[in-house]
């Protein structure tokens, strides 16, 4: 019997970046005040979600609902040690992300700056909204939140390009997002509620499989933000929006509530044992195989590094998908934690990315000639961050892959084991070039800024400091540490209860 703790703990975090938007639009003219706002807000949404963590790990689930939806649907929060691991990892990367904001937009002399830190904030409301939602209603409202927010941050720069991709991004999850609303309907009418249960609210019992079947290709449809293959063409569309964006896309928010919302659909409506009883496993965790080797094989043929790190993404967010397509704890244990452990090492990649544009103007690899020699922090940084990408130690890449193989083995499944160490030398292909060019190729040029004829040298202490510690962390969730041990707790706490096999 699990216990319940009422508390106003889920609304107090949601309500620090939704209060920090109102107060950034009221300080526009004092620059100073409005990114204050924003680190005050990400700081203390943080301590407010990790002073949780307590309450979850001792076996307590912390509710908080406000009103009445519809008859058995509450508008409202249900924080589990799922939710958890969702939550910690957006809160604490929006810290990092906006002192690097501060060192980025100041910079580049970036226009509508007040907007950028108002959309950035209501992004990270939804993305904690999903994180903490009780049910598939409240998801949903969050889900969209989310959509709407990170538009304004896709067309930032307002340019032709950035134009066509906000208008292509809305396209996909205005689409994706009409799916999930039939999924949630439909879901409704045949369990009479949307709660997130561990075992499940469907079953054959109340629809046939047919139904069950259609259902299940709703909720993979609606849930697009997970930028599988052939619904990924949005996210290297993107690429366009300023690097900080580009990290809430890929490591912070959008894209890694798509497969959230994929593993709380696949744990927590369906059930272990429906989708064992359904064959729907096998279905995903071939989706997923599929887009993790040809997004790799896609990400090679990239020069523009923004681009080949956004295919990268697709590829890394399908070892989610797989981890928990495989329906076996171990392997559903490796796709919770890559959540936490990808996102802190693809941030590293694009804060690295970002930095590399504000100093040189350089945007591809292949003008990127002994730029490590230039700037050895952030190309030491990025490196890091490819290693944990390809699953090498002493990465905590090496730790969810670790357990995503061992998942395999557990599922019996050596085809899928197979997929993983293919793709993980694909990832060695594409990044290992970046590397060499940018500490061993020659310099051809770039030791100069062009447009100004000055030396190129590290980015501005506010770009260095995120990405050196996002890389640093990288390494320690490779070694027994508390922060890395709560995040392996609260995985193993949500596995255990799921039941199934």
């Amino acid at each position: 019997m699990i216990e319940i703790e009422e508390s106003l703990r889920p609304w107090l975090a949601i309500a620090c970046p939704a209060l920090a938007a109102i107060f950034i639009l009221f300080s526009s003219k004092l620059p100073n005040l409005r990114e204050g706002w924003t680190l005050l807000a990400s700081i203390v949404q943080f301590w407010m979600i990790y002073s949780m963590v307590p309450v979850i790990l001792k076996g307590t689930t912390i509710e908080s609902y406000l009103f009445t939806v519809f008859p058995g649907i509450q508008f409202g929060f249900k924080v589990d040690a799922f939710g958890l691991i969702f939550a910690i990892t957006s809160s604490f990367l929006w810290i990092l992300v906006s002192i690097y904001s501060i060192g980025y937009m100041r910079a580049l002399r970036e226009h509508a700056q007040t907007r950028y830190y108002c959309c950035f904030a209501l992004a990270i409301f939804g993305a904690v909204g999903i994180a903490l939602s009780g049910n598939l209603v409240t998801m949903f409202i969050f889900y969209e939140i989310l959509t709407v927010s990170t538009y304004p941050l896709v067309a930032h720069e307002q340019t032709p390009e950035a134009l066509f991709a906000g208008r292509k991004y809305l396209a996909y999850l205005f689409t994706a997002g009409c799916f999930l609303l039939g999924a949630v309907v439909l879901t409704y009418s045949l369990a009479g509620t949307t709660d997130f249960d561990k075992g499940g609210i469907l079953s054959v019992a109340i629809a046939p499989r047919s139904v069950l079947m259609v259902l299940f290709v709703f909720f993979l449809l609606g849930f697009m933000k997970a930028a599988y293959m052939p619904f990924h063409s949005w996210l290297p569309t993107a690429m366009v929006a300023p690097t900080p964006v580009s990290a809430l896309l890929h490591a912070v928010a959008v894209v890694k509530a798509g497969v959230f919302g994929i593993v709380r659909m696949v744990c927590y409506i369906y059930g272990i044992d429906l989708m064992h009883e359904l064959g729907l496993g096998i279905m995903l965790a071939s989706l997923a195989a599929f887009t993790m080797i040809v997004a790799s094989l896609f990400a090679i043929a990239q020069d523009n590094l923004k681009r080949r790190l956004a295919y990268s993404t697709i590829s890394q967010l399908s070892y989610i998908i797989l981890g928990v397509a495989l329906l076996s704890p171990m392997g559903i244990t490796g796709a919770m934690i890559h959540i936490p452990f990808h996102g802190f090492m693809k941030i590293t990649l694009f804060l690295c990315a970002g930095s590399i544009l504000v100093t040189s103007g350089k945007e591809n690899i292949s003008e990127m000639g002994g730029i490590g020699r230039a700037m050895p922090i952030t190309m030491m940084a990025f490196t890091v961050g490819a290693l944990g990408m390809c699953g090498a130690p002493p990465t905590g890449g090496f730790i969810s892959k670790w357990f995503l193989g061992l998942g395999t083995l557990q599922a019996g499944n050596l085809i899928f084991l197979a997929v993983i160490l293919i793709s993980s030398l694909l990832d060695i292909v594409y990044f290992f070039p970046i590397i060499y060019t940018a500490f061993f190729a020659k310099s051809g040029g770039t030791t100069l800024r062009l447009n100004k004829g000055r030396k190129i040298k590290e980015a501005p202490l506010f770009m260095v400091v995120p990405l050196s510690i996002t890389a640093l962390l990288s390494i320690v969730f490779s070694f027994p540490n508390p922060f890395t041990d709560t995040i392996l707790n609260l995985a193993r706490m949500a596995v255990s209860i799921l039941g199934g096999g």
